[in-house]
């Protein structure tokens, strides 16, 4: 429908024939433009014509010899010259810039519009006759563009907004049909909107081929936003001479709104029945999401200032599209984002978070909009829904382990990366993968049903290929009659919030993993073997948590600010925890990234007065010893020892606290001190009457993150504090443990090494 290469449409008979041969066509360089404007190429210095197409005595009356190598003034009078000499100054040269000037031509004052633009150190000036002005007054002018924008602002869907466009646009321009393209994933193009004149062949609803549009031609469109062809008979003309004297090639038209036009696209043109054709460009995120194709069955030319109120409309529609596709998704969008919330809520404490994945059941196939779900953990397969068999499952995390790199990997045409998909397409023709430990084949699998589609092309979408005397030559299509094409193998495709969705499920599973009991016993087995692995992971997984969870809790955040007044009690509560269960995992992560660091700095040995830091450690508690009315025993004065001072005050201060916290009794009190046994390391220890523990849990309580209580009682915490006390005395050479009778109190003992050689080595 839209620009092809421009020049050299014969290809040589030993190089292989496909569209990448389009693809490659130099098409902002054709040497040569439409010839119903003239084109001039200024020196930047002095404004000397250096370039001319060579139609300037039918468009201006004057010949090239007469221009070439001659001040643009030899053209245009002081006050035409002025307007350019202020575009000159102007920082936005690279984009086209609109003036007016009136030329003698002939003995005859002529009114023209003047582009100019900056490009490859020089300035192209490009003049078209005006011709013709709109069918209507400036006055009346600027109401059809007031009520055009005020349409595409109201419009309530994308269908609506694109439906207003092409009517205002046709209305404004006075095309026989104005068409609203979008383009799909691959390329492809569609027609959602179409106004057109009263009986003539309806496009609405067509696809067009990508090879309709070459790569290079893609590129020029967002580059230069708008592309009229006035008549497809027209006879190009040259650009004299050949060569640019400032880059001694080509020049670059890439902003010019004459460059002449493919031969292929004029014959693809011709072939349906159209003369004169309008291209405009509809950007999303700086890339071509579609287009304004526009078709008129007689030569049509149309002055600059319409051209621009079209291209005018068209940025707005871009700025518009995100909003609007934004508003049609947030529906569903927060669908599933109630399904996250319920997911965290629903396996938050849970010890056994695979078991609760399961019993989530449909809404887990909900969570992404699927048919089916695979559940794989620790070589174990749960399916749920339609899904392929257990073997077939496995067929396919063997596949995605050896060639998918990325944790989320999705397709709506899995067969086309696994040929084996192609036996079970009824159930998994489309994929959504998350990879939660590649090396353990931990996945979750989403699956998609086959959905044979029916795609309505204009003609056949394959180019054809013919040999003559010079060679193989691509030729664009000839009919344009309804071509039905059924797609095999192709699922419904999964949309941005879905595949975003299943991002942040990960995420969630992740966090539950790092806080799961039983997977962290797991995790604390293999740091015992390897303290260095441990470290590493602790520091990957902190730092990569972080960004991804304050995602989490500001989108939790911004839900509660914004669409507070219209979520009902229940959701604003599902919020409220969001971003408390998002604060907490936060707390986690600083934890787990802490617990990392004991493991990897060096220790500061010295010899350190116990005393010293024993009364820092009082002093910095001493507000809450007072508050809480608590004794402090210290029978005796303690030692000096060889250890680090930092990390034993932690020691003590984390010891201390626990003591203040789980202590129910009116009269409260904690002792510090220590037993000196001879031949024997010194024994500290920090002894309580508070609540105890008991005995099953003696076991248990230095595994990271484990709390004996609910997560809000006894003043809170993550659970990592006694893990840290743990890591640092083991890097000291101690170790610590526990005694305690359940409702009288608790002592926890530990040893330091005396001497540095005693030291154990860094983890």
């Amino acid at each position: 429908m839209t620009d092809q290469p421009a020049t050299s449409e014969t290809f040589a008979t030993n190089e292989p024939v496909d569209l990448t041969n389009c693809d490659r066509e130099p098409i902002h360089i054709p040497g040569r433009i439409q010839s119903h404007g003239l084109l001039l190429v200024l020196r930047e210095t002095d404004l000397t014509i250096l370039q001319v197409s060579n139609n300037s005595d039918a468009i201006v009356g004057v010949p090239i010899q007469n221009l070439l190598q001659h001040p643009i003034s030899v053209l245009i009078d002081g006050f035409s010259l002025e307007q350019i000499n202020k575009h000159l100054v102007a920082d936005s040269l690279k984009y086209t810039q609109p003036l007016k000037f009136q030329i003698p031509v002939r003995g005859e004052i002529q009114e023209f519009d003047g582009i100019i633009h900056a490009i490859d150190g020089v300035f192209i000036l490009e003049l078209e006759r005006v011709t013709a002005r709109p069918d209507y007054p400036f006055a009346d002018f600027y109401s059809v563009m007031r009520t055009a924008i005020f349409k595409l602002q109201q419009a309530e869907t994308l269908l609506d907004m694109s439906r207003n466009i092409a009517v205002e646009v046709r209305r404004i321009t006075g095309f026989d049909r104005v068409l609203v393209y979008q383009f799909d994933s691959e390329g492809n193009g569609e027609v959602i909107a179409e106004d057109k004149t009263e009986g003539i062949e309806s496009y609405l609803g067509l696809h067009y081929p990508a090879s309709d549009i070459p790569r290079q031609a893609r590129r020029l469109y967002i580059l230069n936003w708008l592309r009229l062809i006035a008549d497809v008979n027209y006879q190009p003309s040259d650009i004299l001479p050949v060569d640019n004297p400032v880059t001694g090639g080509p020049l670059n038209l890439s902003y010019s709104v004459l460059r002449s036009v493919s031969p292929i696209h004029i014959e693809y043109l011709k072939n349906m029945g159209v003369s004169a054709s309008m291209s405009i460009s509809i950007v999303k995120y700086g890339n071509l999401w579609g287009l304004i194709a526009c078709h008129h069955y007689a030569p049509r030319y149309l002055p600059y200032t319409v051209r621009i109120a079209c291209e005018f409309l068209a940025q707005i529609f871009s700025l518009n599209l995100v909003n609007i596709q934004s508003r049609e998704d947030s529906g569903y969008e927060l669908y599933l984002k109630s399904l996250l919330v319920q997911y965290i809520e629903h396996t938050t404490g849970n010890q056994n978070f695979i078991d609760e994945l399961i019993k989530l059941d449909t809404r887990l196939i909900d969570l992404a909009g699927a048919q089916g779900v695979a559940l794989c953990f620790d070589g174990d397969v749960t399916l749920i829904g339609s899904t392929p068999d257990a073997s077939q499952v496995q067929g396919i995390l063997e596949w995605l382990n050896a060639n998918v790199d990325h944790p989320i990997f999705q397709t709506d045409e899995l067969s086309v990366h696994y040929s084996p998909a192609h036996h079970f397409k009824d159930t998994a023709s489309g994929l959504l993968s998350a990879a939660f430990s590649q090396s353990q084949k931990h996945y979750i699998l989403w699956f998609r049903p086959e959905v044979l589609q029916v795609v309505k092309w204009s003609g056949n979408p394959e180019k054809s290929v013919i040999a003559d005397e010079s060679g193989l030559r691509l030729l664009p299509r000839k009919s344009f009659d309804l071509w039905q094409q059924i797609k095999e193998g192709h699922s419904l495709p999964w949309l941005g919030c879905e595949i975003e969705t299943v991002e942040e499920f990960r995420e969630a599973i992740v966090n539950l993993i790092l806080r799961n009991v039983n997977a962290l016993a797991q995790m604390n087995a293999k740091l015992e073997r390897s303290n260095s692995e441990l470290d590493a992971f602790a520091h990957i997984a902190s730092h990569d948590l972080k960004e991804p969870l304050r995602g989490l809790h500001n989108y939790a955040s911004f839900l509660m600010e914004d669409y507070a007044d219209k979520l009902d009690a229940d959701g604003v509560n599902k919020l409220q925890t969001m971003v408390r269960l998002t604060q907490r995992m936060e707390d986690l992560i600083n934890s787990l990234l802490h617990f990392s660091r004991v493991g990897r700095v060096d220790l500061s040995m010295g010899d350190v007065d116990l005393n010293d830091v024993l009364a820092q450690v009082i002093d910095m508690l001493s507000v809450r010893i007072q508050e809480i009315r608590i004794a402090l025993r210290i029978p005796r004065r303690l030692p000096t020892l060889w250890c680090d001072r930092v990390h034993v005050a932690e020691v003590f201060n984390n010891l201390i606290t626990n003591a203040f916290k789980y202590n129910d009794k009116a009269d409260k009190w904690i002792e510090v001190g220590y037993v000196d046994e001879p031949h024997q390391p010194i024994t500290f220890y920090v002894r309580d009457n508070g609540i105890g523990i008991q005995e099953k849990h003696l076991d248990t309580i230095f595994l990271i993150f484990k709390r004996l209580h609910g997560r809000d009682e006894f003043g809170g915490g993550t659970g990592s504090g006694l893990t840290i006390v743990k890591k640092i005395v083991e890097r000291h050479g101690g170790r610590i443990w526990v005694e305690s009778v359940y409702g009288e109190g608790t002592t926890f003992y530990f040893t330091l090494s005396p001497a540095p050689t005693e030291a154990a080595p860094l983890s």
